[in-house]
């Protein structure tokens, strides 16, 4: 099977179709443009706020479009996922949605905003110890050894082509825009919405943007194929662990990338201070990556039609406290 742009954005048009947007899973979301963000970087600036999804983030997109293409045998037996949060409660929700079992593989670490969310869903939630790509690989194992279906959280066709209907919405309602920002993990978002969007606008600017003490894609990028590679403590959980061997994320985000950037942690903290002073929303480290990937640099984009996904508003209190806290303390 060939996985490149033109087929990711063939399966965007066949989810969309689907049941896909329904009382109790996906929602289309707002692209609220930003006067003041607008002004401070010299660009028009528009915010895709999936913070305010269903699940508190993009990934009940990916995981509803999965659980849809299920076949009959695999809906019976009931789906196993791994997730650092986010896809965990996003898969919890499109599988009780349908009926459907489901198994979640976490890291021991998980927040305690995205454990509650999981299991109050209904779904077995098991933790396992060291980095995300440790419970990906067990819960790999297991379904393998089960003979029950694995949804990656980014290493799945179906998946992607849900994140990607993100970028239909922001085509249809911004036909003319010109740079989309996108926080990246694993690669499942920015794969999506740049498959799409790169169909119908070659020209439209996809910018990868990572958090300096976690790039692991774009050193997988780099060297042109899955390393490992070290990680410190990030801001930006959501977009933290490595890769697995044959992500197909891999080349599609070779394909559809214009430029890659990565933010630092008080970076990262600053783009979710200004969201927080200028909106009044919470969100998440992932979701401020984007933002400071444009703060980087906002002269190259001045005057241009800007979108940053915001992907998640799933933060604790404590953390989103502790990120403040650095702002203060390095003043």
């Amino acid at each position: 099977m060939v996985v490149d742009a033109a087929s990711i954005s063939a399966r965007v048009r066949a989810v969309i179709n689907e049941p896909f947007y329904t009382i109790d899973g996906v929602v289309a979301t707002p692209l609220e443009y930003s006067e003041s963000l607008s002004n401070l970087s010299g660009c028009h600036l528009y915010l895709k706020c999936e913070n305010l999804q269903t699940t508190g983030s993009f990934k009940i997109r990916g995981a509803t479009s999965a659980i849809l293409n299920l076949c009959a045998g695999d809906r019976r037996k009931g789906v196993i996922t791994a997730s650092s949060g986010n896809h965990g409660a996003a898969t919890a929700m499109a599988a009780q949605a349908q009926g459907i079992p489901v198994s979640i593989y976490v890291p021991s670490s998980i927040s305690s905003v995205k454990e509650e969310k999981i299991t109050s869903l209904g779904a077995r939630l098991i933790k396992v110890d060291g980095p995300g790509e440790n419970a990906e690989r067990e819960a790999a194992r297991v379904a393998r050894d089960q003979g029950l279906a694995y949804i990656s959280p980014y290493n799945d066709v179906d998946v992607i082509a849900g994140q990607g209907t993100i970028a239909e919405e922001i085509q249809r309602e911004l036909p003319g825009v010109d740079a989309v920002f996108v926080s990246v993990g694993g690669g499942g978002l920015i794969s999506g919405i740049g498959a799409h969007l790169k169909t119908y606008k070659p020209q439209v600017e996809i910018v990868g943007c990572w958090p300096q003490n976690s790039p692991c894609l774009l050193e997988c990028i780099k060297a042109g194929t899955v390393i490992e590679v070290s990680e410190l403590e990030t801001l930006s959980d959501g977009t933290a662990g490595g890769v697995e061997e044959g992500a197909v994320t891999l080349p599609l985000c070779k394909e559809v990338l214009s430029a890659s950037i990565e933010v630092s942690e008080r970076e990262i903290a600053e783009a979710m201070e200004l969201v927080y002073r200028h909106h009044g929303y919470i969100i998440e480290g992932a979701a401020g990556v984007a933002l400071a990937g444009l703060l980087k640099n906002p002269r190259q984009y001045a005057g241009k039609k800007v979108v940053i996904v915001l992907c998640g508003g799933n933060i604790s209190e404590e953390k989103f406290d502790k990120a403040m806290t650095m702002l203060d303390t390095a003043q």
